[in-house]
């Protein structure tokens, strides 16, 4: 059995810390909360579970280090605090703890990481003789694993789309994702910080190189595109409410381009509300979120992946699959040879083990 550190309860955290008490094959012996709402609660209750645990929610990095666990399960937001972040992940790693994360998506594709992350990270596994291993949905399970399966029923691939289609209406994550798309501000406002020149090709540009790489092609260049779509109308929503002439919607994408063609993509197609940009994509059969893959090829080949849940939204039921990208690696994470560990190098039946019981 895993000993286990769940930390941050947040979006993705709240269904990490559910899956891993709810797991035979791993104990939960430590929560991190940054919240002083959060610190000091049961852990059961911070992820909408009845029947206490006895482990409380601690800000106490060095608290939870001394309880000796074999993981941490790391979903905090770290896209905004990425040298916070990297002291953290630090601090784990040099003590010998194997981490999972969610966060810090550039790690999706470690050998592609510019060296400020790499460097430390690497060092720390190095010293600890620790691994991590950072994967999610998108980056993540669309531009790797779903991708992967569509190329092998594909003589020749031509070109490459992977797609996020996803209305973000009930998303309960303004702070972040709102604010990063730039939802509610108008055409002469500032840009937000996805928008921003290199940001959006840093964050989707290694998972693009990294098919390329994997397929043998030589890339003459990475760009962006980006296209906002402004209501005319009110939209009120759990993400945000939107007045007319601001942004509801948004379509950008990450382009790995050869001989002036578009051959890998990475698009999102993000509105607030179905009736967002009714002129863009929608998921197939009445979806309101898909992860998709088009290879253009011998043949053509289109996978579409949804998520769903009896008692959670679709955007909900996408981070308890975020959740489990990480939590369902830890045994082989805790098995495998020290350093930064990419999707490619764990064999993929080592992610379905002990998954019923």
């Amino acid at each position: 059995m895993r000993r286990v550190v769940q930390f941050s309860t947040g979006n993705v955290g709240q269904h990490s810390l559910r899956a891993i008490i709810g797991r035979p094959d791993l104990e939960l012996v430590g929560v991190h909360a940054a919240s002083p709402t959060k610190v000091g609660r049961d852990a059961a209750e911070l992820c909408g579970l009845d029947e206490p645990t006895g482990i409380v929610a601690t800000d106490d990095i060095d608290a939870l280090i001394a309880l000796g666990p074999d993981c941490v399960v790391y979903t905090a937001q770290a896209e905004t605090r990425p040298m916070e972040a990297i002291e953290q992940l630090v601090k784990f790693l040099s003590a010998g703890i194997n981490v999972v994360a969610s966060s810090m998506v550039w790690l999706v594709t470690p050998r592609l990481a510019d060296d400020w992350l790499r460097e430390p990270l690497g060092q720390a596994c190095e010293s600890g003789d620790a691994s991590l291993y950072v994967n999610g949905i998108d980056p993540g399970y669309s531009g790797d694993t779903e991708v992967h399966s569509a190329l092998s029923l594909v003589t020749r691939a031509t070109s490459i789309t992977v797609q996020e289609i996803f209305d973000y209406a009930n998303y309960d994550d303004y702070e972040f994702t709102g604010k990063s798309m730039g939802f509610g501000l108008s055409p002469e406002d500032e840009d937000p910080i996805f928008y921003v020149p290199g940001v959006l090709t840093s964050m989707w540009g290694g998972p693009v190189r990294n098919l390329a790489v994997q397929l043998g092609v030589e890339l003459d260049d990475v760009t962006q595109r980006i296209e906002r779509w402004y209501t005319p109308t009110r939209i009120e929503c759990k993400m945000a409410t939107v007045e007319p002439g601001q942004m509801a919607a948004v379509r950008f994408a990450v382009e790995g381009v050869r001989d002036g063609v578009a051959v890998i993509t990475m698009e999102h197609v993000t509105r607030l509300t179905a009736g967002a940009a009714p002129e863009w994509e929608y998921p197939p059969d009445g979806k309101t979120g898909v992860h998709r893959v088009v290879v253009e090829g011998e043949p053509r080949v289109e996978l579409n992946t949804h998520v769903s849940h009896p008692a959670l939204d679709v955007t909900e039921a996408g981070c308890v699959s975020t959740a489990a990208r990480v939590v369902n690696v830890i045994d082989w994470v805790c098995r495998a040879p020290k350093g930064l560990i990419a999707v490619e190098d764990i064999p993929q039946a080592e992610v379905i083990r002990g998954l019923m019981w």
